[in-house]
């Protein structure tokens, strides 16, 4: 499992839903805090390690021995939004690349826990944009799709960049054709299939 950068088919990909949560979800969960923590993210989204399924993790410390600020997001909703601010954003799948975004500055999210139970979490400030960030993610949704077009421009070289790098690994046989890519992805979402530890789900 890794982190997939910008240009990545599964970065455009709405997630589909869980019915029931599958044998070995638990494992892939911590595999992604491993991932998450490594790169000292704050929150990673199922499609940002090519899984097309609906549910995200956060820890708004970015600490490891921070267990209790643990979240696991299944089928997550937001159902409640207050007030607007604006403020910087980052993205693991778009390395050093930073905007300004505007976001609910509080919001009520609802979702389902690693044991299936629906629960609800009301948060403001930095954990209220990890939610509502990682949540676009699951639509296929990237920071830089909400940031204002001039400030936009002053990025597109570096996101450019990021692109032509994973163009340039998909040429080298990393990865196959978005074609392909997405034939993948599309045959997850049906059978819900989980990767082999250790394995990349994009991979032939």
């Amino acid at each position: 499992m890794e982190i997939v950068k910008f240009g990545h088919p599964v970065l455009k990909w709405k997630s589909k839903p869980f019915q029931d949560i599958p044998e070995g979800f638990d494992r892939i969960v911590d595999e992604m805090f491993e991932l998450m923590y490594s790169a000292r993210g704050v929150g990673l989204a199922a499609n940002q390690v090519g899984l097309p399924y609906r549910f995200f993790i956060a820890n708004p410390t970015a600490d490891p021995a921070e267990k209790d600020e643990e979240f696991v997001f299944i089928n997550p909703k937001i159902v409640r939004k207050k007030g607007w601010g604006e403020a910087e954003e980052g993205c693991l799948s778009l390395p050093e690349v930073f905007g300004d975004v505007e976001r609910a500055q509080t919001v009520e999210m609802e979702a389902f826990d690693l044991d299936g139970e629906a629960y609800s979490i009301e948060a403001d400030d930095l954990m209220a944009r990890i939610l509502q960030h990682e949540l676009d993610h699951l639509d296929g949704v990237l920071f830089i799709d909400r940031m204002k077009p001039d400030k936009l421009d002053l990025l597109r070289l570096k996101v450019k960049n990021i692109e032509n790098q994973f163009r340039q690994e998909q040429k080298e046989g990393k990865y196959p054709s978005d074609d392909v890519l997405r034939s993948q992805l599309a045959d997850m979402e049906r059978t819900f299939a989980l990767p082999l530890s250790g394995d990349h789900p994009s991979e032939e």
